[in-house]
């Protein structure tokens, strides 16, 4: 693979065109078991995603996030990785993954993969040596292995709890089938912690991103990245219910300050390479000044705007929500990003109340906005959460636990429909992983191809206006301008976004000049409830 490998990364040097592209570019979320299934065994694979790259290029998007599609016992959906440098059997090959990143670039897109370095799978090779070899191994110091508590070392050594329900412990049995140490698992047990103490964890991960960086991707969106650090002698917490603290404040296992040096000698790497490679962070933090230390300039770029999604279809919550993002990025010179889905949340028309106007009006909002946006796979549709899926078919491990995340998962990844007719709806011949409603025919990239007023020419007319206008895309602020009750109304240049949060008609009573785009009808008078508008003034 040398030839091809040094190839590759020339392939992505030769994309990088824009200075700091990241600054104002759009992301597209693929996530590979539901994009498109190339091989007709009912689920998504990268020869699937590597035929639909002309529709993303199409579509107006500037990079692709592809979620984990590393060797993987697929305990959860691949965040469980086994083989950080081999590609599970599912998805494809090596090969595969060479010629989907070779043709993004032919067609000027970036390539960005998922990186999951808090914890492994338990099949991964090191994890598996240290439950052979048994106390004493060297393997064991790579993860977090503590004896119990009580007289039998039979209590968890601390009361920290997973995030997908139970405690954060599981114990194992030594090699002569005696009760063993427990081990730490922030989610699954199928999923033991590393020990960022340990040197060979740092080195291990600093040769797989030169792994596929040399491969030749754009960049990596870094799972956890508010974890891997854990705060010296692993303290309790202290109380139960620590789920309910995510987001709120510094946890001893999350957003410790250790992790910023990790960043720093990953920010060193990519910086080694041409192209402008990037970092981006998946870190829930209680503030947006937390997040802004994972964007100091010799840190990450980009990090995941959590609370930005987290805030509802409010006009006074979402400019405090603008405000403060801005401004806790501006001291560091870090672009903000903008997110309303992903494959762990409730898809967004279906939190923002299940009305399509306001999902589209939600959409026209967060793409005005300075900085960088997401788009996660069939946001660009108008899909809306498949909340009726049988107990059966489901495999979010979180579902199978009593406590901790909802475990309803599932809804956001179900295959996305391409044609109107067939098993899956164009996703592939052999029907589909996830069962799809039928009413997603009339919501197909066919149905929607061309139709005046659909949700897919929306975000394509959107994301063409945003190459085009001199004023959207990259900057740090927004200036406010008056408006009613319940409207967002800021321009930026010569550039105005206006966005009705009420469901009622309301009179603006300023002219903004000419209408660029209306996230739904709009004759120049009222402007309707749950809609925006994009001008030129």
């Amino acid at each position: 693979m040398t030839q091809h490998l040094a190839a590759s990364a020339t392939g992505a040097a030769a994309t990088s065109d824009r200075p700091g592209w990241w600054r104002d570019a759009v992301i597209y979320q693929v996530y590979p078991r539901s994009f498109a299934d190339g091989n007709g065994d009912g689920m998504g694979d990268l020869p699937g995603i590597r035929r639909r790259l002309p529709y993303l290029a199409e579509l107006g998007v500037d990079a692709v996030w592809l979620s984990p599609f590393y060797a993987s016992p697929q305990a959860d959906a691949g965040y469980d990785v086994s083989d950080y440098r081999a590609i599970d059997p599912m998805f494809g090959t090596l090969h595969d993954a060479d010629a989907l990143i070779r043709d993004a670039h032919t067609l000027g897109l970036r390539i960005i993969v998922d990186l999951v370095p808090n914890h492994s799978s338990d099949q991964h090779e090191w994890f598996q040596r240290a439950l052979r070899e048994g106390p004493g191994s060297p393997l064991r110091d790579r993860y977090h292995f503590r004896p119990g508590k009580g007289e039998r070392g039979e209590e968890p050594p601390n009361d920290w709890e997973s995030i997908f329900g139970g405690p954060a412990w599981t114990r194992t049995k030594n090699p002569d089938g005696t009760p063993g140490d427990w081990y730490l698992h922030l989610f699954a047990p199928e999923q033991p912690d590393f020990n960022w103490d340990h040197p060979a964890v740092h080195d291990e991960f600093r040769s797989v991103l030169r792994f596929w960086l040399d491969m030749g991707v754009d960049g990596f969106r870094i799972d956890v990245a508010h974890g891997m650090v854990k705060a010296p002698g692993l303290p309790d917490m202290g109380h139960g219910e620590q789920l309910k603290l995510l987001g709120n404040q510094v946890l001893p296992f999350f957003d410790q300050d250790g992790v910023h040096e990790i960043y720093r000698s990953w920010r060193r790497i990519l910086e080694e390479y041409g192209g402008e490679r990037i970092g981006v962070a998946e870190a829930w933090t209680p503030s947006a000044d937390r997040t802004a230390l994972y964007l100091r300039p010799d840190e990450l770029h980009q990090a995941f705007n959590f609370h930005y999604l987290n805030t509802g279809w409010d006009a006074a919550a979402l400019r405090a929500v603008i405000d403060t993002s801005l401004d806790s990025l501006r001291p560091v010179g870090a672009a903000t990003t903008w997110v309303l889905s992903n494959h762990d949340v409730v898809r967004h028309l279906t939190r923002l109340g299940g009305e399509p106007g306001r999902a589209r009006a939600a959409s026209l909002l967060m793409l005005a906005l300075p900085g960088s946006a997401y788009v996660y796979q069939g946001e660009e549709l108008g899909l809306p959460e498949v909340t009726e899926l049988p107990d059966e078919v489901r495999q979010d491990p979180s579902f199978f636990k009593s406590t901790g995340q909802d475990g309803l998962r599932d809804g956001c990844r179900v295959p996305i429909p391409w044609t109107r007719t067939g098993a899956s709806y164009g996703f592939g011949e052999g029907g589909s992983w996830l069962p799809q409603p039928p009413h997603w025919a009339e919501l197909s990239v066919e149905a929607q191809t061309g139709a005046p007023g659909s949700t897919l020419e929306l975000y394509r007319t959107a994301l063409r206006l945003r190459r085009e206008h001199p004023d959207l895309g990259a900057g740090d602020a927004v200036e406010w301008l008056d408006a009613p009750a319940g409207v967002l109304a800021f321009r930026r240049g010569a550039f105005v976004c206006t966005a009705n949060t009420t469901p009622r008609p309301v009179a603006l009573g300023s002219d903004f000049g000419r209408v660029l785009l209306a996230s739904g009808p709009y004759d120049g008078g009222e402007l309707p409830g749950d809609t925006t508008v994009w001008w030129s003034a």
